[in-house]
């Protein structure tokens, strides 16, 4: 097999940081626009809670907004747009990520933001404020989920991959319930246990000059208290191998759809990038194979896309497909599967292999070109890895991978006792005796 090109080189110049509150921070000047991004990774996501405890972490992101000791409500949106910057905030399974971008001359005002909710956020937090962000939560997971054609599929998709004990078992967003009954003593006790220096990331990218932002960092960082020693990451109990785990849910759609999930190694172990690409091979894009032979030649699927989850604990290839009209939903999920029992006989041909590197590793470079991307993508490795030079070397992690690797990650990881697979029906369409519920294999 001839060896894959080699790939541009990233330049990524860093200047690593640890203030003395264990707050690291991660420098990455760029001058070539007017702009810098501040970018704020908190090591805690819907991983940390447990069960019955579910949506902390996003109800607590809602919360950051909603004003400091010296910031009103609302007003962090407010200073930031009227500085020609734009901010926001996000909650995943690993973690809570605030950022700005804003003119490099609003480097200070960026920092300072930050700085207010991360050591003075608890004189402002009030039941009242509590209770209008629980709302909105409720509101967002009706929208988002519970009212949502296909909206609850992935939420069931992973309630039957992962035990009920493991961390990815529930969704970010959290139940219903277990947001309901979140009292303001336990979204404090969540703000002093994990939104600490300790358990921080900094990430300064753009135009700045880096004895000036370490000063800035130091005014505004430095004298916030450490706290306590962030909490080791949570174990996650073995993976089901006795059989997959099926449902089929019926809601208010047109067409059924078929999502199957192959439990994968977690990010950074070997075998990730191999589950991807192989992701990458099956279903991405109009030439991916599964698009040229569900949607081109048999014309028995309307879509079908994949994705394999950058997460920390452990991590799975989904894969989804919508049937046409007409066609029954399990053709599809056998056509899906004899793929994957095909790529565990037969090695990939090097064309289609090369043809899904370079997808890959182009997504890779185009998100590279935008400043918060790489901001949030050094965070990223810097929280997970405390090591933000990773960056650079992805690229040559899927440059090296060739048909032998997603061979061997297919045969041991895309076993059909392995996964799970929920199939959406239209309601009036569902069979008789397979509902919300039930499982086989479990």
């Amino acid at each position: 097999m001839s060896p894959s090109p080699p790939v541009p080189p990233l330049d990524l110049p860093l200047e690593r940081h640890t203030l003395d509150n264990g707050l690291r921070v991660v420098l990455h000047p760029d001058a070539r626009l007017p702009l810098v991004a501040v970018n704020l990774w908190y090591h805690v996501g819907s991983k940390d809670e447990a069960p019955g405890r579910t949506g902390f972490a996003h109800l607590f992101e809602h919360m950051l907004f909603q004003g400091s000791q010296n910031v009103g409500t609302n007003d962090h949106f407010r200073y930031v747009q009227q500085a020609g910057g734009v901010a926001n905030g996000s909650t995943w399974y690993d973690r809570t990520n605030y950022y700005e971008t804003l003119p490099s001359r609003f480097l200070e005002l960026g920092l300072w933001l930050e700085s207010d909710r991360m050591g003075f956020l608890l004189p402002a937090m009030t039941a009242e404020k509590l209770e209008k962000q629980r709302e909105v939560v409720l509101n967002e997971r009706r929208q988002r989920m519970d009212n949502q054609p296909y909206g609850r599929a992935i939420e069931r998709l992973h309630e039957l991959l992962y035990p009920v004990d493991h961390p990815y078992h529930w969704p970010v967003i959290g139940y219903v319930d277990d947001i309901a009954r979140a009292t303001l003593d336990d979204v404090e006790r969540f703000f002093r246990t994990h939104y600490t220096p300790r358990n921080a990331v900094l990430t300064l990218a753009g135009d700045f000059e880096p004895a000036r932002a370490l000063a800035l960092l130091d005014r505004w960082f430095g004298e916030i208290p450490a706290g306590p020693e962030p909490p080791a990451p949570p174990q996650p109990p073995p993976l089901a191998t006795d059989g997959e785990r099926r449902e089929t849910l019926p809601d208010d759609v047109h067409l059924p759809r078929v999502y199957m999930a192959y439990p994968m190694p977690a990010y950074g172990r070997p075998g990730w990038h191999a589950a991807d690409l192989l992701g990458t091979v099956l279903a991405a894009g109009k030439a991916s194979l599964l698009y040229e032979d569900l949607i081109y030649r048999r014309q028995i699927a309307q879509d079908v896309s994949s994705f394999v989850y950058p997460t920390e604990l452990d991590a799975a290839l989904v894969l989804i497909a919508t049937a046409r009209p007409g066609v029954d939903p399990r053709e599809v999920e056998e056509a899906i599967t004899a793929h994957l029992e095909r790529a565990v006989e037969e090695e990939l041909p090097e064309a289609r292999l090369a043809r899904a590197r370079a997808r890959v590793l182009n997504d890779f470079y185009v998100a590279t070109q935008k400043l918060d991307s790489r901001a949030d993508l050094i965070s990223h490795f810097t929280t997970l890895f405390d090591d933000p030079s990773l960056l650079a070397d992805e690229p040559a992690r899927y440059a090296e991978l060739d048909a032998t690797d997603l061979r061997e990650i297919a045969a041991e990881r895309c076993r059909r006792e392995l996964r799970a697979v929920v199939t959406v029906v239209p309601r009036d369409g569902a069979e008789d005796g397979d509902g919300p519920g039930e499982r086989n294999g479990a």
